[in-house]
Order: C-alpha cells, then structure tokens, then sequence
C-alpha cells in the first residue's frame, strides 16, 4: 500500500513499522519512499542514509508509538497532512509531536519528497 492509495495508513503504518518492527529499516523505508526520498523537518535535511541514522537508534528509545491523523490530502502528485505522533519511550516519558506536512509523490505512488514543520506539545 503506497501513501498515494491509503495516505492515513501510511501515516499509521510506517512510524510503526520503522521504530518497532524487526524488519531491515532499509526495507521500510523503501516500501514507502523512493531512492532518492529526502525531508526537510524543521529546515534540516534528511536524505536516505540520514534518515537510517535515525531510525536505527530510535528503535532502541522507542517502546510505542501511534499517530493521530486530523487531515490528510492527496491531489494528484500532492500531499498535505496534519496530524500527531505519540511516542512512549522506554523510560517512560511520552514525547508528542504535532506536524504539518507537504509532500510530493512518485509515479509509482511512494513518497519522493516531504517538508515537515513540527512542535512538541503537552502530552495528554
């Protein structure tokens, strides 16, 4: 399933998948995110090696996570979410990111670029 045919499960899927799953983070990644993906979050660019940096040690820190979709638009090559992510972490704390997100897709459907703009809020 690509974020172009269900874009709230990718939301909800690959969060899942890539912080607690045993599968190769670089098989993850690419179900969902051309070769060439990168983001931008917060002004700081993640290719694809960075972004593998990222999801090996956030797998050690991460005991959940869930998101939370408000809105999520595709139209044509387009996307446009806002939505939440709730993280518990290991030692307890939950880290809750609030994030906006613009995106371009591939021809096949998976992501190709993304432009992130986050805040952490209380969590509940």
């Amino acid at each position: 399933m690509t974020p172009r045919a269900d874009l709230t499960g990718y939301l909800t899927r690959y969060p899942r998948e890539a912080a607690l799953s045993d599968e190769d983070p670089a098989t993850v990644l690419d179900r969902y995110h051309t070769p060439d993906y990168e983001v931008v979050t917060d002004g700081v660019r993640l290719d694809r090696q960075r972004l593998l940096d990222h999801i090996r040690p956030a797998r050690k820190q991460v005991a959940d996570v869930r998101v939370e979709v408000e809105q999520a638009l595709v139209d044509g090559d387009q996307v446009a979410v806002r939505y939440r992510l709730v993280a518990q972490m290991r030692k307890g704390r939950t880290v809750t990111s609030e994030i906006y997100m613009f995106g371009e897709l591939s021809a096949d459907g998976r992501l190709r670029r993304a432009v992130q703009a986050t805040r952490t809020i209380p969590s509940e």
